[in-house]
């Protein structure tokens, strides 16, 4: 399944995107694509439904973010090979762990903005990890079993403020509008395989990322199970997995994002998005 919400910021509606490409209210039947709704068992039922029996959404409304009631945004830092080699870093023993405000979480399509006093705003398509139900000291092998779906991810980035300034990541990272999630939650059995998804990013239609999440180092099941040794994951928490290459500061000279810059991405069966770079006022 496909599932989405749709509507103005604040007031998105659940639905699912049936095979005919027509959105299907699925407000009848789950209040939100959140807490007990994201449940694998729950899905299930869903995945039951007669779809073309409910109720057809007109227009082209804007899309939301894909989950609701994200109560942690968990990134991976040098999740991937290839991308650790162009920053120059050495692949880290144990994954990097930094977290992103939820604040930053807007739809697949909203624009971005660019914060005061940034030159240095950078790009990263991620595969992200949405939890189901609650997860604490799970095991690799029952790891997935408590994924409710996968999304694609933008964890834009304000280089300067991430690594020039003092402290943690979590600053570059945070701002307004810096966590596009969606189109989809994408469910696991359409998603396939996730360690097995091609990715790619492109900056006013100039390919800037061309990858695949086969080049990770710790895979999703790997992830979801140390994450859940050191704090629970609720359902709706995300879990973004990592960029490949091809962000602006690994360029020569680096590249970052300016006012009027077009960034569309997407992951194979999940989806893709497109933002429109703009100024803070």
């Amino acid at each position: 399944m496909k599932l989405l919400r749709y509507g103005e910021p604040g007031h998105e509606r659940p639905g699912i995107l049936a095979a005919d490409g027509v959105i299907r209210d699925l407000s009848g039947n789950i209040p939100d694509l959140s807490g007990a709704a994201l449940d694998p068992g729950k899905l299930a039922d869903l995945s039951r439904l007669d779809i073309e029996s409910l109720p057809a959404v007109t227009g082209t409304p804007r899309l939301g973010p894909c989950v609701a009631g994200t109560g942690k945004f968990i990134c991976i830092g040098l999740n991937y090979s290839d991308h650790a080699a162009e920053t120059g870093a050495t692949v880290p023993p144990e994954p990097i762990i930094f977290m992103k405000a939820t604040s930053a979480i807007v739809g697949p399509n909203d624009d971005l903005v660019i914060p005061r006093g940034s030159e240095k705003t950078d790009w990263e398509v991620e595969l992200g990890v949405v939890i189901g139900r609650k997860a604490k000291y799970v095991t690799e092998a029952e790891a997935l079993d408590y994924v409710a779906g996968y999304c694609t991810i933008h964890d834009v980035s304000e280089r300067a403020f991430q690594i020039e300034r003092q402290g943690q990541w979590t600053k570059g990272k945070s701002c307004d509008t810096f966590g596009p999630t969606g189109p989809w939650l994408v469910t696991k059995d359409e998603a396939g395989d996730p360690q097995n998804l091609g990715m790619w990013l492109k900056v006013n239609g100039e390919t800037m990322q061309d990858g695949s999440s086969k080049t990770m180092v710790y895979g999703v099941a790997y992830l979801v199970s140390y994450l859940s040794q050191f704090m629970s994951l609720q359902p709706g928490d995300i879990i973004s997995t990592g960029t490949p290459p091809g962000v602006g500061m690994g360029m020569k000279p680096p590249r970052y994002l300016k006012p009027g810059d077009v960034v569309e991405l997407g992951i194979e069966r999940l989806g893709c998005q497109k933002q429109t770079a703009i100024a803070d006022i």
